[in-house]
């Protein structure tokens, strides 16, 4: 069975937009890290408060600059996922 030109391109671009949701879905789930993350962060933090309520300023302010690095991770992988489903550098390379 011989394909044409325009039907071999059709086939290689659902292909390439077919990996690249799967990547891009693949990408969100690196924001279950950060989630479960901070979750236990603030769960310590609330301990270490509640032990010693003298301390919550030092607490919370480093436990709001570790929440804000973790959640940049999940910023970066949603960029990453969206880049991927939407401008599709790899569509291009066709």
């Amino acid at each position: 069975m011989m394909m044409d030109m325009s039907s071999l391109e059709m086939f290689c671009k659902a292909l390439i937009l077919m990996g690249s949701a799967i990547g891009a879905g693949l990408a969100m789930i690196a924001g279950i890290g950060p989630g479960i993350g901070e979750g236990y962060a603030v769960g310590k933090a609330c301990e270490a408060i509640g032990r010693q309520p003298e301390s919550s300023g030092a607490v919370t302010r480093t436990m709001f600059i570790g929440c804000a690095v973790a959640e940049s991770t999940g910023i970066y992988a949603f960029v990453v996922a969206l880049i991927i489903m939407f401008i599709n550098p790899f569509i291009g390379s066709l």
